[in-house]
């Protein structure tokens, strides 16, 4: 515990100033999760969040918000004289409106919570990720979440039809629109959608639902190129059967070490590809959602006879095809600490990228050699060495440039869905114009003077010349 006074400390009537508001039990004097604040909140109302939020701009502490521990950039570490404030207590699905297709959920709500009452009602979020039984929906809010079905709904900053915030002085901004049509003056909800806690701290949230399809249909294909990859997916997307729901490519190495690690075993699909798609249909007959994917399937086959595949005839089946796709774990077992980068791509450059990135990284170590699988139908690809992190800083800094240099002039991005947190704040200095910089700099300024909300996170200082990726 570290209480007293100095720089890294927090004050002890502070302390006691906290315990009035929350009451003792939720003020605890270690935040723990490997953090470094002194202090760990939680609120269970939004009244609480900004009477606490009001009490560190008070005293000039800051505060990491903290959602469900599933980001991969260390948006929510802390540090000594910090306050860690967490969602947990306000976990309330408050209202399922199902003619409105809308829910209104506080920011601790998990994703699988959301899913399970909205299926209740025949509905769901529209967005899914493997980590749908921790992510909350204020993180997933904070960090503009994406997930497997964004090619079709979008990320979250297009789930969200209002939301509640606290600003960095304690005053609660209120927005919890719940119509799609809205242009009452600035839309300022999107000024916390993606900021990482930087600019307020989202509290409640109206989330825009779909309706349930009757029926899925999955296959997994084996396929010489992506762009054999791309071939199906525009097939899947005219298929008169169904919608396309999912489009995960699983490049050779990947697959192969999820189904080692699992046991998964099929003759008929040996798992020797460049590449593999795992394809998903939604539709309301499931008949002919069946009829589609063989479709689907004998099209492939007659373009690309060396193609392999295997179709889920049920439920488990398809289950066990998703678990080879999102079982994630197993990488940082097989490798700890893998580093891990997120990047998007336009379709018709995957192809070349993946290329140029084998042989980038082969150049800076001949035993480097990356993981690559992700949402092939929006081009996010998800990255992992094959080496226990962290790197060397010299060979960390050789790495970024191979994945990094190429997308701006392509058209893409340097972090897709996992943010920027604080590891990555030099490649967003690396790779933003200076304009959006300085426009960042003014937004936080004019919102956050004190530097209050998740400091350290986000905002690049000024890169050096030898930095910036060419």
């Amino acid at each position: 515990m570290i209480l007293g006074s100095g720089p890294d400390t927090i004050p002890l009537d502070f302390r006691a100033e906290l315990v009035a508001i929350l009451g003792a039990g939720h003020v605890r004097d270690e935040a723990g999760f490997g953090h470094g604040a002194a202090l760990l909140v939680l609120p269970g109302s939004t009244l609480q969040v900004a009477e606490i939020v009001a009490l560190c701009h008070a005293h000039g502490i800051s505060i990491v918000p903290q959602g469900g521990h599933t980001g991969l950039v260390d948006g929510c570490q802390s540090s000594p004289g910090q306050v860690v404030l967490s969602m947990t207590r306000m976990s309330a699905i408050e209202a399922i409106y199902p003619d409105e297709r809308v829910a209104v959920v506080q920011a601790g709500v998990t994703l699988e919570a959301l899913q399970t009452a909205a299926l209740a009602q025949g509905l769901e979020p529209g967005i899914d990720l493997a980590a749908r039984g921790s992510a909350t929906i204020g993180g997933m809010v904070s960090t503009n979440a994406g997930g497997i079905m964004a090619h079709r709904y979008g990320v979250m900053r297009h789930r969200v039809l209002g939301l509640e915030a606290v600003l960095p002085d304690g005053s609660i901004l209120s927005d919890m629109t719940r119509v799609v049509k809205n242009t009452a003056g600035y839309d300022l909800k999107h000024l916390f959608i993606g900021a990482e806690g930087t600019l307020g701290i989202v509290t409640r949230a109206v989330i825009k639902l779909e309706p349930v399809p009757q029926g899925t249909a999955t296959v997994m294909l084996g396929l010489p190129s992506v762009t054999a990859a791309l071939a199906a997916i525009n097939l899947a997307l005219r298929s008169t059967a169904g919608q396309l729901r999912a489009a995960e490519g699983l490049w050779q190495s990947y697959i192969q070490l999820t189904a080692r690690t699992q046991g998964w075993v099929k003759p008929s699909f040996p798992l020797d590809q460049p590449i593999n798609l795992l394809l998903m249909l939604d539709g309301a007959d499931p008949e002919r959602l069946s009829e589609g994917i063989e479709q689907i399937f004998g099209a492939v086959l007659e373009k690309y006879p060396t193609a392999t595949g295997i179709i889920a005839t049920s439920k488990r089946q398809e289950a066990d095809l998703w678990r080879l796709r999102e079982d994630t774990d197993q990488l940082y077992r097989a490798h700890v600490a893998a580093p891990s980068y997120d990047v998007s791509v336009p379709l018709s450059e995957i192809e070349a990228y993946v290329d140029r990135l084998h042989e980038g990284l082969a150049r800076i170590d001949g035993g480097i050699a990356p993981y690559v699988f992700g949402h092939l139908a929006d081009g996010n690809l998800h990255i992992v060495l094959n080496r226990a992190g962290p790197l060397e800083a010299r060979i960390s800094s050789a790495v970024e440039q191979v994945l990094y240099a190429p997308l701006h002039d392509l058209g893409g991005s340097f972090s897709a869905e996992h943010g920027i947190g604080a590891k990555r704040i030099a490649a967003l200095a690396a790779t933003a114009g200076p304009v959006k910089l300085a426009a960042m700099e003014t937004i936080k300024r004019a919102l956050d003077p004190q530097h209050i909300l998740n400091p350290g996170k986000v905002l690049p200082r000024e890169p050096t010349a030898s930095e910036k990726f060419r």
